[in-house]
């Protein structure tokens, strides 16, 4: 794009106004301008000669005079913006006699104007060095923007949209129960990324005066407990296994996760730590937990494991299938229609209709202290206010055997049928093959193929068994009956109870207070407390 511009000219008849029109949409010469350059420098013209030339659309020269050019020097004038980031300077054109501004006249007013930063040295050059740029305005001098910053901005690597939302199965169905609500975490898992403001650079205008970049905002990582910051104080990870969650900009990371209800609000609860419910565990709900599990209110037709302790202030109802499952201790105010696993032991005041199996022992005191109907076993011993029902329901209380190696041997039983079954099963086609090869027949590459299977996984199967029988073996004699095995009840046994120690078993005939059962000389013997 090139402005238009004028110049006085030599011609053969005299001197004439040279007129260049404009390109590509460049800036066209302006009457008013014209006529005040001519009537500066006294120059008579025709107007109407003037307003045919300037409409015309291709460059000309107009004749002003006869004799010499007049002599007009190269002139200048420089034009700042409003925001004091950019001066311009326009040189106007000298007539064929005139003479040209030196450079140096041109930068000692820029210095007059105070004009000291930015100077386009270049620009300047371009034009003394050619024949002159008067079709454009040139950049003299230019300031330098601020280059402006960016806020401090945190990274989190966990979410932290509170929102709850259920977990959708494959069918395409909501799973209500599952809400996705922990942000599990591991220890030395990285939690938060700080990435520091970056405060920008200033700038200046072409007088020298500062231009400040805006202010940018700077942040640290907030945290509380269980949390290690490092060194370049720019990420925080976790220092336990637990959750980690988002309060206020401040992360939080603990190995007990605490509600108040279990309940459709809250969904299930699978936490690597411990949980605390402060309330109530509704029916069909689940609880898994890597630590320990605390309940203040009541649980409902729930199902409970633990890696540690079980602990439930007021009790379990069971309803036929709630479950608990520790690792180490339970301790419940009841149980009532539950099924229990503990490799610990269990203490509550009462236990009613349910399957409790103990590691160790099992104690139910309190004022009423009662076993009523159901299956009760523990490895060492089971101590009892009243035990079983005067009609009605069976009860079965057993002792002696680990309850958890009893499990595992009963499986393991199950396993050594199974393999004993299959090589049973393969025995057949062995022999069936070896007598049909003695009579010289002949087999396909698919019968002697099958013949080769059957005869690896019998191998297989037999070094199985070896293992398996040896495993009993090892449980057999981890099983045997503890000498100190017994159960005490201190009130009363009604007839009908069954109790088992070991390996020997003994159903009452009739009502016992106040007495103990152990195993003496292979046989299931009543003793007095306290002997």
């Amino acid at each position: 794009m090139k402005d238009g511009y004028f110049r006085l000219v030599n011609t053969e008849k005299g001197f004439g106004l040279k007129l260049v029109k404009p390109r590509d949409g460049g800036r066209p010469i302006k009457g008013m301008e014209l006529t005040a350059y001519l009537d500066r420098e006294g120059i008579e013209y025709d107007i109407g000669a003037l307003k045919l030339a300037l409409e015309s659309a291709e460059d000309t020269v107009m004749e002003i005079g006869e004799g010499d050019c007049p002599v007009v020097n190269e002139s200048y004038s420089i034009l700042l913006s409003q925001d004091r980031m950019m001066a311009v300077i326009h040189f106007q054109a000298p007539s064929d006699t005139g003479k040209r501004v030196d450079i140096n006249e041109v930068l000692a007013d820029l210095r007059v104007k105070k004009i000291v930063v930015g100077i386009q040295i270049s620009s300047l050059q371009e034009h003394f060095q050619s024949s002159g740029c008067y079709d454009r305005n040139l950049v003299v001098a230019k300031g330098q923007p601020p280059r402006q910053g960016k806020d401090a901005w945190i990274e989190y690597f966990f979410q932290t949209d509170a929102s709850a939302q259920p977990a959708v199965r494959e069918d395409g169905s909501v799973d209500y129960f599952q809400l996705n609500m922990i942000n599990h975490c591991k220890a030395g898992q990285l939690l938060a990324r700080l990435h520091p403001a970056d405060p920008g650079e200033e700038g200046h205008d072409i007088f020298g005066g500062r231009i400040r970049p805006r202010e940018v905002k700077e942040l640290v990582l907030k945290f509380g407990n269980n949390i290690d910051l490092s060194e370049d104080k720019l990420t925080i990870a976790s220092q336990v296994d637990g959750h980690v969650m988002l309060v206020e900009d401040r992360v939080f990371v603990s190995d007990v996760y605490q509600v108040e209800n279990v309940d459709l609000s809250t969904g299930n609860i699978d936490f690597v730590g411990s949980v605390q419910v402060n309330g109530n565990i509704k029916e069909n709900m689940k609880v898994r937990a890597g630590g320990n599990v605390v309940v203040n209110g009541v649980v409902e037709g729930a199902w409970i494991e633990a890696g540690g302790n079980i602990i439930i202030s007021q009790g379990m109802k069971g309803m036929g299938k709630g479950m608990l499952k520790a690792g180490g201790n339970v301790i419940c105010k009841f149980l009532e229609n539950s099924s229990v696993d503990a490799k610990g032991y269990v203490n509550t005041e009462s236990i009613l209709l349910s399957k409790v199996s103990a590691g160790t022992e099992i104690v139910v005191t309190g004022k009423k202290g009662f076993i009523t109907g159901g299956h009760v076993q523990a490895g060492n011993y089971i101590s009892v206010k009243n035990l079983g029902a005067d009609m009605g329901s069976s009860t079965v209380v057993e002792v002696g055997v680990n309850p958890v190696l009893k499990a595992q041997y009963l499986e393991i039983q199950r396993e050594v049928a199974e393999i004993v079954n299959k090589i049973r099963g393969g025995q057949p086609v062995l022999l069936n093959f070896a007598e049909k090869k003695k009579r010289g027949a002949r087999f396909s590459a698919e019968q002697l193929k099958y013949v080769a299977e059957t005869d690896r996984m019998i191998k297989e199967l037999t070094v199985e068994l070896g293992r398996k029988n040896e495993e009993l073996k090892t449980l057999q004699e981890s099983m045997e009956c503890k000498r100190d095995a017994r159960v005490e009840v201190t009130g009363t046994v009604c007839a009908g109870t069954t109790i088992i120690i070991g390996e020997l078993s003994v159903v009452l005939k009739t009502e016992y207070r106040y007495c103990r059962f152990e195993n003496r000389d292979g046989e299931v013997k009543l003793l007095p407390l306290g002997r």
